[in-house]
């Protein structure tokens, strides 16, 4: 057998997209398994004009897109590739990229054939061609769940729970993309470190994914206290007053009272609600979250 059935070609291991509820604000979301290969294309895609934004999240890279289509003045070494369309569809996202050489090889097959990809036009790469790729992806939305207290004095940790039902919940139609653990403020009543964890998925399918996952909290759970909690929204820098709140100093349930975010719902109240509701906007901001400021 040959080891090297196919030499010049990196599939990328998962390719995510989602949007807002009116299509205008998108996040592309590329998993890579070449580090080299997703660096340099955040260097170079970052100039496309219809991208605002390119950051590298754990395994993933990150790209908030504009819609549109634009025409990519190309130049070898200097902008030798990029993302030339990004359009929102009512059930799928199509991203272009066009790429010179091997910035061409990128553009086209490597992205192509991720999983992920519902359907693809690409067109012949390597050597010196200019070549490029149109994808279509399902059109997701961003479901941040946030989950504390479930653990007891003598077993358990909630960082643990959480990424293991993640993984479980998972299905085509919800893809988990990230998980946060989120230092708070060490009340009285913790169970040793107090943190609370976020768990961000892609989803077409918010009810049955928040269903499947309540179900195995509650199954696993050891702690009477637990909460759990859902925003179902793009952007969640309404709950951050909270958060930062909650990692100040020590809140009470009736505070989250006063939080009348339509995005935002509490499927398990326990005493961890609180934990859970401050974690969700910490989401992949890694440094911010593991910040501890009192204690």
């Amino acid at each position: 057998m040959d080891p090297l059935a196919d030499p010049y070609t990196i599939t990328y291991p998962q390719i995510a997209a989602l949007t807002d509820r009116k299509g205008t604000r998108m996040e592309l979301i590329e998993f890579f398994d070449c580090v080299g290969g997703a660096m340099w294309a955040q260097h170079h895609y970052a100039r496309s004009p219809l991208v605002r934004s390119a950051r590298c999240v754990g395994s993933t890279m990150r790209y908030l897109l504009d819609p549109g289509e634009v025409t990519l003045e190309l130049s070898g070494s200097r902008f030798p590739a990029g993302i030339s369309g990004a359009q929102v569809m009512e059930q799928e996202i199509q991203i272009t990229y066009l790429g010179m050489g091997g910035g061409g090889v990128g553009a086209s097959i490597c992205r192509a054939k991720a999983p992920g990809v519902t359907r693809c036009r690409y067109d012949e790469s390597g050597g010196g061609r200019l070549a490029g790729a149109s994808i279509w992806l399902p059109r997701r939305e961003r479901v941040l769940i946030g989950v504390d207290d479930t653990d007891t004095p003598e077993a358990g940790a909630t960082w643990t729970l959480a990424h293991n039902l993640a993984r479980a919940v998972e299905d085509e139609q919800s893809r988990y993309i990230s998980h946060t653990i989120v230092q708070l403020f060490p009340v009285s009543f913790r169970t040793k470190n107090c943190v609370s964890t976020v768990c961000e998925f892609a989803s077409s399918d918010v009810d049955g994914l928040v269903a499947r996952f309540r179900k195995l909290l509650e199954k696993y759970t050891l702690s009477p206290h637990t909460g759990m909690a859902v925003y179902q929204g793009f952007d969640p820098t309404p709950l951050e007053e909270f958060g930062w709140r909650a990692k100040r100093g020590q809140v009470s349930e009736g505070d989250l009272l006063g939080i009348t975010d339509p995005d935002l719902s509490v499927p398990l109240p326990g005493r961890g609600k609180v934990g859970a509701v401050a974690a969700i906007p910490f989401y992949t901001r890694f440094q911010e979250a593991l910040q501890l400021c009192s204690g």
